[in-house]
């Protein structure tokens, strides 16, 4: 694999086409060799591409993230570079308090109240959804975790930051420079957060009630220590910025709403299974991340190739999406395919794959789904008017998102019927 030439500035000019277009050029292998950021690369696809990845005894993450991407998406020291035992500890923090399902419906309660705040704040002017709708996440996850944020600035900050966290983790130049600064601010006011828990200032301002803030400040690795500040803020963080970047989906949604009439109408007659559908096939049908990585944990074989230790080991997740070996017709936009079943662990990784509790799936997920799911069914019965604008979704550009954010007019007179999650 070491003669082969990088393809990093393929990846940065073709964006999410790159790796089904790589597997096209070498007959659609299962696997593809390659170099990335000047390291030996195998790209992999397929189901049992999925369940190769998730071993951990094939495939490890310590080491495996670049510089750019700890700085700025995940933050150093994060849950997303360990491994074993020390990454079943540290998971257990974010398992036991994302999984109950009282949380999350208590989240996605939250949610909701926020951005039909949001809307009536609106009413009878012009919003961008993307923009908005981040800051009513904020809202949510910190009133949610127990993160002491006053409503306004200081909220819209940690919103405006969260969102160029991700815009920024994989491009370089301004973006990229911008979600450095977000992060480093970020940290340094949640470590400050986790001292003030841990002196108890803020678990008395908060009624002395167990929080998630709380959780993380009370936390220990698998060694016994607890985390120190910074490392507890990064965690923070990685509550705070995937809620946030849920965003993404929800302009997705509002995208696929617009252009599917008749799934509009269907989400307005049913917002319980079909909403849940509704969100997995959003996930499946719209990119979010390019690809997923790690390292080869031994010399191992895949698909009739050596794959030798430390060989950077990459999983094709648009291509997994649109296989139609996998996914019937898999252009066509259709909640139906999920409707009276959840996917199985290897077939939608739209984050990831495997076992949530034990693996490297996000154990996010399933807030993820529901708060998608809540908030569709609040998009449609609130009933915004989409000015003609530029909807298109750039799949060089990564994250990508439609190109106006997409502009929402907010009727004078709001007539919805939004049950409670």
């Amino acid at each position: 694999m070491h003669p082969l030439a990088d393809n990093t500035p393929t990846l940065l000019t073709r964006g999410y086409a790159w790796a089904p277009e790589l597997r096209r050029r070498h007959g659609d292998r299962r696997a593809v060799p390659t170099r990335l950021m000047g390291r030996p690369a195998l790209l992999l696809h397929g189901p049992e591409a999925v369940d190769f990845f998730y071993d951990e005894r094939h495939v490890l993450r310590h080491g495996a993230l670049p510089g750019p991407v700890l700085d700025t998406l995940f933050g150093r020291g994060a849950v997303h570079t360990l491994d074993g035992e020390a990454h079943r500890v540290r998971k257990e923090l974010f398992t036991t308090r994302l999984m109950a399902p009282e949380g999350v419906h208590a989240l996605g309660r939250l949610a909701r109240e926020h951005w039909l705040r949001t809307v009536d704040g609106l009413r009878g002017r012009r919003g961008v959804l993307f923009d908005e709708m981040a800051v009513a996440l904020a809202a949510a996850a910190c009133e949610w975790s127990g993160v002491p944020r006053t409503p306004g600035p200081a909220v819209r900050l940690l919103a405006e930051d969260c969102v160029a966290m991700v815009d920024g983790f994989a491009t370089p130049g301004p973006r990229h420079w911008k979600a450095r600064r977000a992060r480093r601010r970020q940290e340094r006011d949640l470590a400050r957060t986790v001292e003030d828990v841990r002196r108890g200032a803020a678990a008395a301002a908060h009624g002395g009630g167990s929080t998630v803030v709380e959780a993380v400040a009370a936390h220990r690795d698998a060694d016994g220590s607890p985390l120190d500040p910074h490392t507890a803020a990064v965690e923070l963080l990685n509550i705070l910025r995937p809620t946030v970047a849920i965003t993404w989906f929800t302009a997705f949604a509002a995208h696929a709403l617009h252009r599917f009439p008749t799934v509009l109408e269907e989400l307005r007659a049913d917002d319980g299974p079909y909403a849940r559908a509704f969100a997995h096939e959003v996930r499946r049908c719209y990119p979010f991340v390019p690809f997923v990585g790690g390292l080869a944990a031994r010399d191992l074989r895949f698909d009739g190739r050596d794959v030798p230790e430390g060989t950077l080991v990459l999983l094709d997740v648009p291509g997994h999406h649109r296989d139609p070996d996998l996914w019937p017709e898999p252009q066509r936009f259709d909640p139906g395919r999920f409707l009276g079943r959840e996917p199985e662990p290897g077939e939608l990784i739209a984050q990831g794959g495997g076992n949530a509790r034990t693996g490297h799936r996000c154990p996010g997920e399933d807030i993820t789904v529901h708060l998608l799911a809540t908030l569709a069914t609040t998009l449609a019965d609130t009933g915004l008017h989409m000015p003609e604008q530029d909807l298109r979704i750039p799949v060089r550009r990564i994250p990508t998102r439609p190109r106006s954010g997409v502009i929402m007019q907010v009727p004078p007179r709001l007539t919805r019927r939004v049950p409670a999650p």
